[in-house]
């Protein structure tokens, strides 16, 4: 396999040029033992020479060409033509990528064709994927599989420019009445991310397993799979946007397939305080100690904005922009077996002792989720609050205590059930909207205020913890803060821009429902409590596309009611 040449093979030419020493001092009057033994060495040799210590990844945010209409079906040569303007613009990441010394690019879920179909609108979209086993470079043997013109593109594109290639592209799979799953239309349909090799060679297929409202132009699969591949630069895992609320597939890739490094194609929403992409994919490196590379829908009207190359101690490159309507190429060094360390999330938190606060705490809704607050009312403290089995546990000193802003202490301990079903564990430092304590939880982009320190903890049920912190702005803090073995989230000095949240995002898989398909989950408004703005945004968005389908089908069954 050829790679650019780049400052991070030195380690590994100087390992040959050992390996080199040791075979030329060789006797070869050598005995079969030692025979064997320089085999040995020379096969481990070859395999040292090939690996990297460090490696050159690549995202881009697309800002996608989307069709005039998602819901009437066209034919295939009018699809194509959309995804060849799409892929007309990942080329252009791509080969200026690859000319920058990159070995791998993520492009974003979505990014060829769009989102909001119908069933029957994607299918002319699709492509027949088949199981990377099948050892098939489409660029070489483009009608091995049938007519696959997409899949023979990428192919091309990353054999000619010697670089990893991960995209996502929709599968078609048919299937009959044997099998009592297969749909009526006699296919399944899947939302799909595909790998190919810088030989140009198919090395791994996903199909989605955790569908998003509105998903319904896809299935699910009937078990999650999950799917690794090996490279000379470490071992690679992938799934796609919200699987990464979920256990499968993705936790297990992690602490079953011990990957190195996730790649995460997403069109991602951006939901405030705690889900802001750039936030949460850069808090969920760190806690699962993995490489994250995400790369997402550039759609600023849609709040889908948010990309980045995150390690395991600190993101390197992230871009959030919702100013303008270009995409944006992101490229930076990791390692390729990132060091992970281990975390106990309970052990500090479980050693303290909670002092009773009176009648100070409130509650606030965050995402529609009940949290119990306290307001941080003096420019330093030490402040716990609890709900349930959790309490978190605050130390802090601001620069200045503010008579505009306000902050909160927050608490949630229960099941999520507005575009999923799942179970939370949250500890939070965070500002409020207005001086008005009801709005602790709303979504804010701006803040004044900075912070000379902070320490946040909590007594989770779980270790599964996401460490975030998010500036105003909608900013990182990349090597200003660390997370401590025994379960601290603190600051390294003072930080660079005024705070907007300071968090320990906790998952607690196993109080899942039984069955948490997002597929077959209803967003679900509180009665009588205020909801977040993308709570009304995720709700208007599921019923405005039945509504649209509903009157689609009806304009074709009766065609004299169509508007003109």
């Amino acid at each position: 396999m050829l790679f650019m040449l780049t400052p991070v093979l030195a380690p590994t030419v100087n390992f040959c040029r050992t390996c080199s020493v040791f075979q030329q001092s060789l006797d070869f009057s050598m005995g079969t033992s030692q025979l064997l033994t320089y085999v040995a060495i020379s096969v481990f040799c070859v395999f040292k020479a090939g690996s990297l210590d460090t490696f050159i990844a690549a995202v881009y945010e697309h800002a996608v060409i989307l069709p005039n209409d998602t819901l009437t079906p066209v034919s295939h040569k009018e699809a194509l033509v959309l995804m060849n303007q799409n892929l007309d613009l990942l080329e252009r990441a791509i080969i200026s990528a690859a000319k920058q010394g990159a070995h791998i690019i993520v492009t974003p879920e979505d990014g060829i064709y769009g989102w909001n179909f119908s069933r029957e609108a994607i299918y002319p979209y699709l492509e027949d994927i088949p199981d990377p086993q099948v050892n098939w470079i489409p660029c070489n043997h483009p009608n091995r599989f049938g007519y696959n013109p997409v899949q023979q593109k990428l192919s091309c594109l990353a054999k000619e420019n010697g670089i990893y290639i991960v995209a996502n592209v929709g599968d078609k799979k048919p299937c009959n009445a044997s099998d009592p799953q297969c749909p009526s239309d006699g296919r399944y349909q899947y939302n799909t991310d595909v790998v190919f090799d810088s030989q140009g060679k198919l090395v791994a297929r996903y199909h989605k397993q955790n569908l998003f409202l509105g998903e319904d132009q896809f299935n699910v699969p009937t078990k999650p799979e999950v799917v690794t591949f090996n490279t000379s630069f470490g071992r690679f895992g992938i799934f796609t946007c919200f699987d990464i609320l979920f256990h499968d597939p993705a936790v297990t890739l992690v602490k079953d397939f011990h990957v190195d490094t996730i790649l995460f194609p997403t069109a991602w929403m951006n939901v405030l305080p705690h889900l802001s992409a750039i936030e949460f994919h850069s808090a969920w490196a760190m806690g699962m100690g993995v490489n994250f590379l995400a790369s997402n829908i550039h759609h600023p009207s849609k709040k889908m904005t948010g990309s980045g190359i995150y390690a395991p101690d600190s993101p390197r490159a992230f871009h959030y922009d919702m100013k303008t309507e270009e995409g944006k190429l992101l490229l930076s060094q990791l390692n390729s077996h990132p060091y992970h360390p281990v975390v106990n999330w309970t052990s500090y938190a479980s050693g303290i002792e909670a002092l009773p606060m009176g009648n100070q705490e409130f509650k606030g809704i965050v995402f529609s989720d009940e949290f119990t607050f306290l307001e941080l009312k003096r420019v330093m403290g030490n402040y716990t609050v609890c709900q349930k089995d959790l309490c978190c546990h605050l130390s802090y000193e601001m620069s200045e205590k503010r008579s505009d802003e306000v902050y909160a202490l927050g608490v949630f301990d229960g099941l999520h059930t507005v575009e999923g079903s799942y179970y939370l564990q949250i500890c939070t430092l965070l500002k409020c909207k207005t001086m008005d304590l009801h709005t602790c939880g709303d979504s804010v982009e701006t803040a004044s205020t900075r912070f000379e320190m902070f320490s946040l903890s909590g007594t989770f049920g779980t270790q599964n913890v996401f460490p975030e912190v998010l500036l105003s702005e909608i900013q990182l803090a990349p090597g200003e803060f660390q997370v401590s073995s025994d379960g601290r989230l603190f600051s390294l000095k003072p930080l660079s821009g005024a705070v907007l949240t300071v968090t320990l995002f906790g998952r607690l898989y196993e109080k899942d429902p039984a069955s948490n398909a997002s597929s077959n989950v209803m967003a679900q408004a509180l009665t009588g409590e205020p909801e977040s703005n993308m709570t009304h945004i995720l709700i208007r968005r599921r019923d405005h596309m039945k509504t649209q389908k509903k009157m689609a089908i009806s304009e074709k069954n009766n065609p004299a009611n169509t508007l003109i």
